[in-house]
Formats: structure tokens, sequence, C-alpha cells
């Protein structure tokens, strides 16, 4: 398997066997379950689903219970696809953080990133401020955005004020620091999107 679901529980440091502070992210990978498997030839493609998280039953729609107990798993709040090759998964195996992921290898990470609402242009973009001084009124305004009577109306995709953040985000080069069975705890170096309890979708990359 090339990934499990995971939870961020937040940031600490260790100490490495060589006394050097490593500053790590603590996830609770797993343990995830096969829901479904996807074929090339049946579905157009590879892939393995897997759901993750207790809920209470009365949390869940008819629909997702349905495929929970079709695949005789716990009930499990979060599903996801990993596009890969099933090889010899099967629906309703159970798949641990160390079946996975092992000291030393590269990982990448995607969540939702923390929202931060509405924002102008110089915190959003890295916009530079207007002059300050002899009477300017363009110190943190955006500027002109259209462009002349010809096209006459701005393009799309201008970079503007709005909302910042509260989007997906993957963050690639993480490294495992140190995987603990016990616990399903995967600790890694570098920072990981979204806030405390973000569900994440942690893949290998080595």
């Amino acid at each position: 398997m090339a990934g499990l679901l995971g939870r961020k529980l937040g940031m600490t440091q260790v100490f490495a066997e060589d006394g050097r502070v490593e500053r790590v992210t603590v996830l609770e990978a797993g343990p995830c379950f096969v829901t479904g498997l996807r074929r090339a030839d049946r579905d157009g493609y590879d892939g393995v689903q897997l759901a993750f998280g207790a809920a209470r039953e009365k949390a869940l729609n008819k629909p997702k219970l349905g495929l929970l107990k079709k695949a005789d798993v716990p009930t499990l709040k979060h599903l996801r696809e990993f596009r890969q090759d099933p090889g010899e998964l099967q629906v309703g195996n159970e798949l641990k953080v160390d079946a996975v992921f092992e000291k030393g290898q590269k990982v990448k990470i995607s969540g939702v990133s923390k929202g931060k609402g509405f924002a102008g242009t110089i915190k959003r973009h890295n916009f530079s401020r207007g002059p300050v001084s002899h009477g300017s009124h363009n110190v943190r305004a955006p500027g002109s955005i259209g462009a002349s009577a010809d096209p006459a109306r701005v393009f799309k995709g201008i970079r503007g004020p709005g909302q910042m953040g509260n989007k997906r985000v993957t963050q690639t080069g993480l490294e495992v620091v140190d995987v603990r069975p016990d616990d399903n705890l995967l600790l890694v170096r570098g920072s990981v999107p979204g806030a405390k309890g973000t569900v994440v979708e942690i893949r290998r990359t080595s």
C-alpha cells in the first residue's frame, strides 16, 4: 500500500540517537480499512478506497453505512481513494502504520490548509505597498487592474483580495523520523497542512 489516511495531532520535538533535536509533526496514521477496490479493466483505473476515523452510526448517512456494512468494517467517517494497483489487497483488510511506512522514508501529505478569512493582496499574494508620504492614498490598495479600451475587461485569474487558505495543499519532501505502531503514530520532519484534528492523506514517495 502506498499511503494511509491520518489525523494531524500537533507538533513537538524529539531527540535523535546522536542528540540532535528533530522538530516533528505528530500524525495519527490509521488503522485504515479497505472498503473498495478499483480495477482498470472494470473501472478504467486502478485504485484502493480506504476508510478512517471512528464515528457513531447515527452520524453517517445510509449510503456510507451500506458501503461499510458490505465491506464488513467498523463505522468509519472518512473515505478516500488512492490511485495504485490493489495487488493482493482484499476488501475488509486492515492497514496499520508499520505495514506502510518505515523510518527514513520520504512522504508527501495532502490536507486542507487553515482558513484565514478575507485578506488583501499584500497578505494574500505578497504584493508591495505603495508610498505612505506626500498625501498618497494608495498605501495598501491593489492598484489598477484594468487593461485599456481594448480588451475593456479584467482577465480571469487576476490576483486580488479574497479568501485566504482553506484549500487543498500538498506538502512534499517530508521525512519519516519515527514510526510508533503501538500508538498508531507517525512522526515526520516538517510542517503539515491544516489545523490540529485535520484529516490528511499520507503517501510514500520513496
